[in-house]
């Protein structure tokens, strides 16, 4: 159910309680939730995995994309979160995609080649061709 986007992030659909367990069993340190509270009447509230993050040991963030697309704010806040630590990162939203393309944003603005991480996403089944022209911008050397 994890994809690995690089040597220690993955990306998920919408996780429960039972992922969390088997996050932690992966030796995941942070878990990124990146799905809006009540997208869906299924869906596991932040809440409850935020407290079964912490009961597992695991750190939490929430940062929340809606499928309006994307904000400089939520690129920061990622990159900051992937920042944070150096253990093995879980991002989720319901599918995957929008994590997969929030992590491609925040690394293109930390410096990572677009490329790369076209190559990354597609090889763990993601299409970051939605973001990839704010890729090259954000990854364009500033002047």
């Amino acid at each position: 159910m994890f994809r690995q986007l690089s040597p220690r992030i993955f990306a998920s659909p919408q996780i429960g309680l039972a992922e969390v367990a088997e996050a932690r069993a992966q030796g995941i340190g942070l878990i990124i939730n990146n799905r809006p509270e009540g997208e869906s009447d299924d869906q596991i509230s932040g809440a409850e995995i935020a407290a079964a993050a912490a009961a597992a040991g695991i750190a939490y963030v929430a940062i929340p994309v809606t499928h309006a697309g994307f904000s400089q704010p939520q690129v920061t806040a990622m990159a900051a979160a992937l920042a944070s630590t150096d253990a093995p990162v879980l991002a989720y939203c319901r599918s995957g995609t929008r994590s997969t393309l929030l992590w491609a944003l925040a690394e293109a603005s930390r410096g990572e080649s677009p490329d790369a991480l076209t190559a990354a996403a597609a090889s763990a089944g993601y299409d970051v061709a939605p973001v990839r022209a704010v890729m090259d911008m954000l990854a364009s050397p500033k002047s």
